[in-house]
């Protein structure tokens, strides 16, 4: 059996970084072959991987980039087991550089996709610097969502860092805040959907006929029960979360819709994450 000096276990955790018992215990296997014994420190991941299937990933990290000029951003989630890994350096490292590339790489519309691909200047692929994080930390770790959008953007993550928001309008941006405004809106009102289309059918029409029979019950003259159920058909969009119809959260003397009127933009849609849910 070959011998294993503290040189060549030393000289192995300087190039995987995991632990000298874990270093010695796979030169060991591998015949002193040090190559032989990366290899099978790598093949710990999928060990790893299975061992901790089952565990609950409730902490985690949203990360943004944003393109000059609001034209375009990108947003990951990664999902982890607990909060240390959640906020510590190495998360954050792999899932800036992973929103930074799927902004400005050549794209991808899954997290797998995403992770095959390998960042400008580096040698190792994301799902290769994926795999010996885990490794090193043992812990799951999950990229859980990926999202590409073209602008005008707004871009907002929460202080807390799970909760992250892209809202993607269109027109030209004449005062980028309301951008963020309406982002950082997003994260605090929650609302379901964007516009009044995107509300079930059934509940719009249940309503328009509730509050037309009502405004004849009353007396209202025909000519008028229409711009009445209209009227109070906004309040029912707002109640049901509509972002458009919402009281805006930075000037509550008008709606979303209307402070984007005012700004000259059309609003075409909204991500909103939250970790874990």
């Amino acid at each position: 059996m070959a011998e294993i000096t503290a040189a060549a276990v030393k000289a192995l955790r300087e190039k995987t970084d995991l632990p000298m018992m874990e270093c010695k215990k796979a030169l060991t296997e591998a015949g002193g072959d040090e190559e032989k014994a990366i290899a099978i420190l790598k093949e710990q991941f999928k060990k790893v991987q299975l061992k901790r299937a089952d565990n609950a990933t409730e902490e985690g990290r949203v990360f943004i980039a944003v393109r000059d000029g609001a034209a375009e951003a990108a947003m990951v989630e990664i999902q982890c087991e607990s909060a240390p890994v959640a906020t510590g350096e190495v998360l954050r490292d792999l899932g800036q550089a992973m929103a930074d590339h799927l902004l400005n790489g050549p794209g991808a519309t899954t997290p797998a996709e995403l992770m095959a691909q390998t960042p400008p200047g580096a040698t190792k692929s994301f799902q290769e610097t994926y795999e010996e994080i885990v490794n090193k930390i043992r812990e799951k770790i999950v990229v859980n969502r990926i999202a590409r959008v073209t602008g005008p953007v707004g871009a907002y993550v929460h202080h807390d860092y799970k909760t992250g928001v892209l809202f993607q309008a269109t027109g030209k941006v004449s005062n980028p805040e309301i951008l963020r405004d309406v982002a950082m809106h997003i994260a605090a009102l929650r609302p379901s959907c964007a516009t009044a289309e995107q509300v079930d059918p059934a509940l719009v029409k249940a309503e328009r006929d509730r509050l037309s029979a009502e405004a004849k019950a009353s007396g209202k003259p025909d000519n008028i029960i229409d711009k009445m159920v209209d009227g109070r058909m906004k309040v029912f969009y707002a109640e049901q979360g509509v972002l458009l119809f919402q009281p805006f959260a930075k000037d509550d003397s008008k709606t979303v819709g209307q402070a984007l009127s005012e700004a000259g933009l059309t609003i075409v849609g909204f991500h909103r994450w939250k970790v874990g849910g």
